[in-house]
């Protein structure tokens, strides 16, 4: 058994480099091998979002609070809220993040293939984003 204690996993502000706008990341479980799972609590800031990405092994997002917006390549954008559960199947390109005037949190439940989580991509432009 391993506890993973509240205040050793501090917040660290998402990396630029995957994200358009403020975003906040809270670590809640990284599993050591041979288990590959991984969780995270996200806060999006209002208009912020995560550039296209894939998932090896997919990934499972619940929706904790606020309004977000989610796409996947080549479908319309949809919006989700609390209590909404969103599976991406494995190598789905797409993005999520935050409707543009309100804030959202997720949690984001994934699995890590060869030390990898995700396969980052393009940042979503604003027309994208927009739906347009």
């Amino acid at each position: 058994m391993q506890i993973f204690k509240a205040g050793e996993r501090p917040t660290m502000r998402a990396n630029p480099h995957y994200f358009t706008g403020t975003v906040w990341q809270d670590p809640i479980v990284n599993a050591p091998e041979p288990a590959r799972v991984m969780a995270i609590r996200v806060a999006f800031e209002p208009g912020a979002r995560t550039n296209w990405h894939t998932h090896p092994l997919g990934q499972t997002l619940h929706v904790l609070s606020g309004v977000g917006r989610i796409q996947v390549d080549g479908e319309p954008v949809q919006e989700i809220r609390p209590g909404d559960s969103v599976w991406i199947p494995p190598h789905v390109k797409h993005w999520h993040g935050a409707a543009p005037e309100t804030s959202m949190v997720h949690l984001a439940i994934q699995e890590q293939e060869n030390g990898s989580a995700a396969d980052w991509l393009e940042p979503v432009s604003d027309a994208q984003y927009s739906g347009a």
